[in-house]
């Protein structure tokens, strides 16, 4: 893994249907209870962060959150 690779957590206010998964380069897509929506898992670099908040921007979704997150907490907290 390269110093610029990162886990993230993205979320959004609506709801994306996880049959869009592979839109977003194989990321977990997640509909929330609560009307949101989860993107979560590895990304490469900051580049790909951009292209993939691009992605979200076409979408017209809020952007609820994007944050840096540990893999391991990242897996606990989905079990």
């Amino acid at each position: 893994m390269n110093h610029e690779s990162a886990w993230y957590e993205i979320r959004l206010q609506g709801r994306i249907d996880p049959r869009w998964a592979a839109w977003f380069d194989g990321l977990t897509v997640s509909a929330r209870t609560d009307g949101t929506t989860v993107i979560h898992g590895h990304v490469a670099d900051q580049a790909a962060l951009h292209g993939l908040l691009q992605r979200l921007r076409d979408l017209g979704l809020p952007l609820l959150s994007v944050d840096r997150v540990d893999p391991d907490q990242t897996q606990r907290k989905l079990s």
